[in-house]
């Protein structure tokens, strides 16, 4: 789990670059899958020492053990705020991020659960506020997919999970939170390209999405009185451990090679627009938006 970002051999856009060119026709056994089960690992570090622009923050990030998540835990940890972060059974992958975050003297606590449950999300909240006396910002990023070739295929329980995972659980902590959230407080969803551009093999995950850009929007508009910022970041894709554990090989090796930068991108180039969100003094007045970090997709918003 190491990251490296030595000057002298290679730029950092350059090693991204590479990864995405190693990236092969990898599968994970298990759904949402695991990082520490890959071949190729996802990038989410590199070597800039944070600049303290959340320091004196308390940051609760779901699915923040890989991927995203992670590149977005580590962001935040070199910007001094302290952080919860959730993930569901993935407790080696958990296990890393703590420790490399311990390793960079941040300040952080995981917690195990199913944000699709109004209980857990309830007391990941109360559990932040015990250990650290605050919550400043909220990052609703777990999610899962599961691609079907036909709508015919999309089971009941399918639909019910990936919007009891996607949908009810980012609602379920904005409940838990709100009343603890004071004024400069920054709620950011996870939003995604397919709400955009649609996606026929993930009709049930898209349509998720979607709901995730409409909900950004409508709450901005409810929590602007009391001066919360809400905002979402949209990404294209993004080579995380979600991408080799529900996608065919093929899928896999052409990952990102229709956007205009010819490759998938990593978890780390995503950070710098959460620490921006969150960031009041940059962000102050930017709320109800979508950034979209795809490599070059044109996109109506």
């Amino acid at each position: 789990m190491k990251q490296t970002d030595d000057k002298n051999k290679t730029t950092r856009v350059e090693e991204i670059e590479q990864r995405s060119e190693d990236i092969g026709r990898e599968q994970l056994a298990t759904r949402p899958g695991k990082e520490v089960s890959m071949t190729t690992d996802p990038i989410f570090d590199d070597s800039f020492p944070g600049a303290n622009r959340l320091r004196g923050k308390v940051a609760l990030i779901t699915g923040g053990d890989s991927g995203i998540g992670r590149a977005a835990a580590v962001g935040f940890a070199k910007e001094g705020a302290k952080l919860v972060i959730t993930y569901l059974d993935e407790t080696q992958d958990a296990k890393d991020t703590v420790d490399y975050i311990k390793a960079l003297g941040g300040d952080v606590t995981a917690v195990a659960g199913d944000i699709g449950h109004p209980a857990f999300c309830r007391r990941v909240v109360d559990q932040t506020l015990k250990t650290y006396g605050q919550l400043d910002i909220l990052i609703n990023n777990a999610g899962e997919q599961h691609p079907q070739s036909d709508i015919s295929a999309i089971t009941p329980k399918q639909l019910e999970k990936t919007f009891q995972t996607n949908v009810f659980g980012m609602f379920y902590l904005v409940q838990a939170a709100l009343e603890h959230l004071e004024a400069g407080a920054s709620i950011i969803n996870v939003s995604s390209i397919t709400a955009y551009q649609g996606s026929a093999g993930l009709l049930d995950y898209s349509s998720s999405k979607g709901a995730v850009a409409s909900f950004t929007r409508s709450l901005a508009e409810k929590l602007a009185e009391k001066k919360i910022r809400v905002n979402a970041i949209a990404p294209g894709p993004i080579w995380t451990p979600l991408v080799p554990s529900t996608f065919d090989e093929d899928h896999v090796n052409t990952f990102g090679h229709d956007t205009l930068m010819k490759r998938a991108g990593q978890p780390l180039e995503l950070t710098e627009a959460f620490i921006f969100l969150a960031w009041e003094r940059a962000s102050s007045y930017i709320t109800g938006q979508t950034i979209h970090i795809n490599g070059g997709r044109f996109l109506t918003t």
